[in-house]
C-alpha cells in the first residue's frame, strides 16, 4: 500500500490471497501460534541489550507502523500480529537466549512523521533491526534512514518490487511484488469473466499506479482489451463521473479492475453497486480491509482481490486457524486481516536471521536474510532467490459474496511483469 506521490517526496525532501510467506529457513516450519499476555508498546525484559550472540540480555527490533489515520486498517493489525510472534518468541526462550525488545512507533500514516520516527528508531532507540509498514510511501520515507545506518528493515505489506532498488541492499520484502499480484489478478480475470476490461486507478499513490501499470501489461499481453482506461485523485469521494462513462460503454465490459487503496476501496464498490453496475470488480490486496463490505454493505458480491493469506478459521489453513485462535485470545477479536499474519510472520522471518547471523551484526543478518530458503510460515513459504529482496511467492483471490470472504482460487502467475 502507498501514500500520495506528493507526500511521499516531500517527505524525503525533509530527510492481491497472494500466499505471503514467513517461518523458518531450510525447510523447517514457525511455532504454532500460542496466546500470550496482552503485548505493549516495547514488549521484552529490561536486562542490559545484547548482540544476541549468547544468551541473556536483549535483542531490539524497531517496528515502525501507522496505528493510526488512513493506514491504519492494515497496520494497526499488522503491529498486533508482530506483538504476538514476539510474545511467543519470548516465551520459548527468545533467540540465542536473548529476549526481544520489540519497540514501536505510530507514524500516523504522514510521511514527515514517518521519517521523524525513522531518525527516532535509529538515533535515539539505536535499533539494530527494524520490521515494518504495509504501504510503499512510508517505506520510502524511513528506508534511507534505515540504509545509511545499515540496519536490515523487512516492510511487512509493502509491494512494489521496485524498492529494494529504490532504498538499498539492506531492504527486504516479506510479502509479495505488485508486479506477482497484478498478473495473478489478470490471468484469473481474463480466464474467468472475458477479454473485455474496465481498467481505473488512484493517481495520486504509488502502490495503485504500480499495481494498475502491471496489470494493465499482463492483461494486453495476454490479448485483452481495455474499453476505457480513467484515474481518480486519492481522496476523491464521488465517483458519479465514472459510473456514467461505464454505463456508455457499448458492449458492457466483462468486469472491472479497479487499483483502490483501502481508504475508498469501499465507496467505489458502493456507488457502483448503487447504480446498478454488476460487472465483477477485481483488484489487489488494498481490498483486503473490513471496511469494504462495512462501507459497501452486507449484499457485496461479486468482488474478487488479491491479498496474502485466507483468514478463515474453518477453510484455512492448520497453521492459520491457529493463529486466528491466539489473536482472538489476544486481543479479543478475530485478525482484521490478512496484514495480521504478515506482521506474525515478519518477526519470525527476522529472529530465524539473527538466530543464523548468530548475533545482530547487519552484514551477517543481510547475509542470512538472501541464503533464506523455503522459509515456513503460516502464510506459506519464502525464498529469496540470488541476486533478489523480493520473495518467491504464488497467490490466492478471495471472492466476496453476499459480504462474506471465501476462497476464489489459488494461483501461480505464468508470466509476472518485469518490476
Amino acid at each position: 500500500m502507498t501514500r500520495t506521490l506528493l507526500a511521499r517526496a516531500s517527505a524525503l525532501a525533509t530527510t492481491i490471497v497472494l500466499i505471503a510467506a514467513c517461518g523458518t529457513s531450510g525447510g523447517s516450519t514457525a511455532p504454532s501460534a500460542a496466546a500470550p499476555s496482552a503485548p505493549a508498546a516495547s514488549t521484552g525484559a529490561s536486562a542490559p541489550a545484547s548482540s544476541g550472540g549468547g544468551s541473556g540480555g536483549t535483542i531490539k527490533i524497531g517496528g515502525g507502523f501507522a496505528l493510526t489515520g488512513g493506514e491504519s486498517a492494515l497496520d494497526l493489525p499488522a503491529a498486533n500480529g508482530a506483538k504476538l510472534a514476539v510474545k511467543e518468541i519470548n516465551a520459548a526462550g527468545g533467540i540465542n537466549g536473548s529476549q526481544i525488545d520489540f519497540i514501536v512507533h505510530d507514524s500516523q500514516y504522514k510521511m514527515d512523521v514517518t521519517a521523524q520516527t525513522a531518525k527516532q528508531f535509529v538515533e535515539q532507540d539505536k535499533v539494530p533491526l527494524f520490521v515494518g509498514y504495509t504501504d510503499t510511501d512510508s517505506v520510502l520515507a524511513a528506508g534511507p534512514t534505515f540504509q545509511a545506518a545499515k540496519i536490515p528493515f523487512i516492510t511487512v505489506g509493502a509491494t512494489s518490487p521496485k524498492i529494494p532498488t529504490q532504498v538499498g541492499d539492506m531492504m527486504f520484502l516479506a510479502c509479495f511484488g505488485d508486479n506477482v499480484q497484478a498478473a495473478v489478478g489478470a490471468e484469473f480475470a481474463y480466464q474467468k469473466f472475458g477479454h473485455n476490461a474496465y481498467f481505473l486507478w488512484d493517481k495520486g499513490v504509488e502502490y495503485t499506479t504500480l499495481l494498475g501499470k502491471y496489470f494493465k501489461t499482463r492483461f494486453t499481453e495476454l490479448g485483452g482489451t481495455i474499453a476505457l482506461e480513467e484515474s481518480y485523485d486519492d481522496a476523491a469521494t464521488d465517483f458519479s463521473s465514472q459510473i456514467t462513462k461505464i454505463k456508455a460503454l457499448s458492449p458492457a465490459p466483462d468486469f472491472l479492475y479497479v487499483a483502490a487503496m483501502p481508504n475508498n476501496v469501499g465507496t467505489i464498490v458502493k456507488q457502483f453497486r448503487d447504480a446498478g453496475i454488476t460487472a465483477p470488480i477485481v483488484g489487489g490486496d488494498g481490498y483486503d480491509t473490513p471496511d469494504l463490505v462495512k462501507i459497501a454493505g452486507a449484499t457485496t458480491s461479486k468482488v474478487f482481490f488479491t491479498t496474502h493469506a485466507l483468514m478463515d478459521a474453518t477453510n484455512g489453513t492448520d497453521g492459520i486457524k491457529k493463529f486466528i485462535a491466539a489473536y482472538k485470545a489476544e486481543y479479543g477479536n478475530d485478525p482484521e486481516n490478512a496484514f495480521a499474519a504478515l506482521g506474525y510472520d515478519t518477526i519470525y522471518l527476522m529472529a530465524d536471521a539473527v538466530k543464523r547471523a548468530g548475533g545482530t551484526d547487519s552484514a551477517a543478518v543481510k547475509t542470512a536474510l538472501e541464503a533464506t530458503k523455503d522459509f515456513k510460515g503460516i502464510t506459506g513459504a519464502i525464498t529469496f532467490a540470488p541476486g533478489s529482496h523480493v520473495p518467491q511467492k504464488g497467490g490466492t483471490v478471495i471472492d466476496i459474496e453476499t459480504g462474506s470472504l471465501t476462497l476464489g482460487r489459488e494461483v501461480v502467475p505464468q508470466t509476472v511483469p518485469a518490476p
